[in-house]
């Protein structure tokens, strides 16, 4: 038995041999609350990385919309970026009122998510959307 045969015949193990669709949909968890606030609030993608001080660009917003799975760091760049972003909207009076959004109420996969919270920024919105 050649190096090769053992080497193919060890790769061929069903532990080495997840398939790239199995892999890709582990990662892939559907739209996030993070689109819905974007939505809500009239942020873009392009206003998320024009308010943003850290390098965030197109590609991640908008894996971070979609549900692709990012690390915690982009994580928190996009959190970051969508709280100056809504805070640069708001007038002094406003500003004093805002509660930020931590990272575990923007995406579903990240620790201490839970569903069904309640946006303390509502009323914010309302008034925001009516001037």
């Amino acid at each position: 038995m050649h190096f090769a045969d053992f080497a193919i015949g060890l790769f061929n193990h069903p532990c080495y041999t997840k398939r790239v669709d199995d892999i890709t949909s582990e990662r892939d968890h559907g739209v996030q609350p993070l689109d819905q606030l974007m939505n809500e609030w009239g942020l873009s993608n392009h206003g998320l990385v024009e308010a943003s001080p850290e390098q965030l660009n197109h590609k991640q917003v908008q894996k971070a919309r979609k549900g692709r799975q990012l690390t915690l760091h982009i994580m928190q760049k996009v959190m970051r970026g969508l709280n100056i972003a809504i805070w640069n909207q708001l007038s002094k009076e406003q500003k004093e009122t805002y509660f930020e959004y931590p990272h575990h109420w923007l995406f579903t996969y990240a620790k201490g998510y839970q569903s069904g919270r309640v946006d303390p920024n509502e009323a914010l919105k309302e008034s925001l959307r009516q001037s």
